[in-house]
């Protein structure tokens, strides 16, 4: 009698889908390295510098001893009173600092917040196409992650009347990211304070991400749910931090805010796993959040150039439909217009296929929407020079013109 060998990875692990986004940028990098001129639409991060001021207090606190030790795992107690000060300021509503637990990066606090109130057999609604690392951290809570999917014709944002139809009676909590990424969509202060009022209601928990706030372009404007639906506050877990406004994804911060149980649950499991972030890029984050916004707001007008000119470009492409972005530094247009389409003798009918393709016969690196929910979507980061953009979408363009 013979046994089937055990998987020396527990199951949890071995089930995690890697980051598309991360291995597309990795893939393009190492191409790069081979002295190949590909151009990169993957990473979803700034290309700017981290602006000097920053660095400098980086530098300052590298010197001060006390940064040398550890330090409260919720967070150094500045950054946290900083935080919730920012948090009046720029989303309009009040926090108390007990209730701001810092954590190593945007994606430690998304883990954090769905493990902290996630029990095995409770369903999460996630609004498709998604981040890819939310329904991963919801499937490592024990729970069950629910798409509801929005297309191009709805600019990729769901209806009260899709939630509504999504819910179940195990539905724990309902994810809510504006401005988006993959798709650059931003909910209305209409459409947020709907589906607020909805989640109250039925007593169902939100996590929303807002770490794109400072991104929006024309008539948006960030609509932040605790601002319009207060009463939430006791179901609601902020997500944040300083990555993408002032272009340091490497600096590692990020943080949660929520109801004080929560956040004190959070920081208790916080403590064993990473004790507390780097005092050195706590120090950098509270020179930022309790700086000025200036050098964030030219970031932005450079987002925004990019923004309309990949928009042009890519609308002039016969096949895809392109929905403006309104926030974050994505687009995401429709390609499946081009999918069953003949291009140099070879026939994609996903987009994961026609990502390589393009990769293959361009050498311009795309993330293929399999990685944010169903196939026949595309996203491009125009978080990269003007020139690489514009040479990048250019190849693509010639490419696509060739499907038949």
């Amino acid at each position: 009698m013979t046994t089937e060998p055990r998987s020396r990875v527990c199951a949890r692990f071995a089930a995690i889908t890697p980051s598309a986004t991360l291995a597309v940028d990795a893939k393009a990098k190492a191409l790069k390295a081979q002295g190949r001129p590909v151009i990169g639409f993957g990473a979803g991060e700034p290309d700017f510098p981290t602006p000097d001021y920053i660095v400098e207090a980086a530098l300052e606190a590298a010197k001060d001893p006390a940064m040398h030790r550890y330090t409260p795992a919720a967070g150094l107690p500045a950054l946290r009173e900083a935080i919730a000060a920012k948090t009046l300021r720029d989303s309009g509503y009040e926090v108390r600092p007990g209730d701001v637990l810092v954590t190593n990066g945007g994606k430690q606090a998304v883990f954090q917040a769905f493990a902290a109130i996630l029990d095995p057999g409770d369903e999460a609604i996630l609004p498709t196409p998604y981040w890819t690392t939310y329904p991963e951290v919801v499937k490592l809570a024990g729970a069950t992650p629910v798409e509801v999917f929005a297309g191009a014709d709805q600019d990729y944002k769901v209806t009260v009347e899709q939630l509504e139809a999504a819910r179940t009676p195990r539905t724990k909590v309902l994810l809510h990211c504006s401005p988006s990424n993959p798709t650059g969509s931003v909910y209305t202060p209409e459409e947020t304070i709907a589906i607020g009022r909805w989640a109250l209601e039925h007593g169902i928990w939100v996590v929303t991400d807002e770490i794109y706030e400072h991104l929006v372009y024309e008539d948006a404007a960030p609509a932040h749910i605790l601002a319009l639906v207060p009463e939430l506050a006791d179901r609601t877990i902020v997500l944040n931090g300083v990555a993408k406004t002032y272009a340091m994804t490497g600096w590692r911060v990020g943080w949660m805010v929520g109801p004080t149980d929560v956040i004190k649950a959070a920081t208790s499991f916080q403590s064993h796993l990473t004790s507390n972030v780097s005092n050195v890029a706590q120090r950098a984050a509270l020179a930022a959040v309790s700086g000025p916004l200036d050098a964030v707001h030219e970031m932005r007008r450079a987002f925004d150039r990019r923004r309309r000119t990949m928009v042009t470009m890519l609308s002039e492409i016969q096949g895809l439909e392109v929905p403006t972005p309104k926030g974050a530094f994505y687009a995401f247009p429709s390609v499946e217009g081009i999918l069953g389409k003949q291009i140099r003798g070879t026939v994609p009918t996903t987009s994961a296929q026609l990502a390589d393709l393009i990769l293959s016969e361009v050498e311009v690196a795309v993330v293929p929407s399999e990685a944010f929910g169903p196939s026949g979507y595309i996203r491009l980061s125009y978080a990269l020079a003007d020139e690489d953009l514009v040479e990048g979408v250019g190849r693509i363009r010639e490419l696509l013109a060739e499907a038949r």
